[in-house]
């Protein structure tokens, strides 16, 4: 379970920061990887992280004309994905808090057929700017580890969900195995800011990835965190050993 902070601090990695900074820092992190962050995703997951969004969308339960927000979008994988899934007469908001991905998205949707069905919009997790009961899922794909204040954030996704809509968080984990940890553990802090290094010319903001996977809460712990902001149910599956988990959660 990850250790709790001072009410003014809170964890960037393994360091700690006044909280008021964390959204500055992982901004940095995201500006500075934002051109290379799809190519990396494939490098550093061995393209595993495609199978890992198609559970996500499968126990999201979405349907045609749904309409879906996409926290944390990124560059939209995961958005391109779900406008797939809501069909012609569904949408898709793609979220996100730093503008240099939103930029990367933006270019990403030029001549796509499903562009029509996606809006970009910058956004804070903790202060969504939508009204409530909107969205019939919300998605959050690899990126509620670098929110400050994931309680805030957890509260104000059901806030914006319709009673019955889900939310489904997509995040690594730790590993079930106890021989997987070593190897794992290996890959993250050796392989990962190597690659970091050869790619994007960072190796700082890869071993921030990994160390803030080891601060995010354990499975267990942010299913209760999902229950507690007064979700009906929260059930996980969990892919690759648990190195990676999908939480899913109910608003009644």
């Amino acid at each position: 379970m990850v250790s709790p902070e001072p009410d003014d601090l809170t964890h960037f990695g393994y360091g700690s920061v006044p909280a008021d900074q964390k959204a500055e820092k992982v901004a940095e992190v995201f500006s500075s990887v934002a051109r290379r962050y799809d190519l990396m995703n494939d490098l550093m997951t061995w393209g595993l992280h495609r199978r890992w969004k198609r559970e996500a969308i499968k126990l999201s339960g979405v349907r045609r004309g749904d309409t879906v927000l996409d926290l944390a979008g990124g560059t939209g994988d995961l958005a391109l994905r779900l406008a797939r899934a809501v069909g012609p007469k569904g949408s898709v908001v793609l979220a996100d808090i730093n503008p240099w991905m939103l930029a990367e998205a933006k270019n990403r949707l030029v001549g796509n057929p499903l562009a029509s069905r996606i809006t970009l919009q910058e956004a804070d997790a903790e202060r969504l700017p939508f009204d409530d009961d909107t969205f019939d899922v919300v998605t959050i794909g690899f990126g509620l580890r670098n929110v400050t204040h994931q309680d805030r954030a957890i509260r104000d996704i059901r806030r914006v969900l319709k009673p019955g809509g889900r939310l489904v968080v997509l995040e690594f984990s730790r590993p079930v195995a106890p021989v997987v940890k070593p190897l794992y553990d290996a890959y993250s802090f050796a392989w990962l800011p190597t690659l970091g290094k050869i790619c994007t010319k960072d190796a700082a903001s890869y071993r921030y990835l990994a160390e803030s996977i080891r601060m995010h809460p354990d499975r267990d712990t942010l299913r209760d965190m999902i229950v507690a902001a007064d979700f009906a149910t929260c059930d996980y599956d969990t892919m690759l050993y648990g190195i990676v988990a999908a939480h899913v959660g109910v608003k009644a």
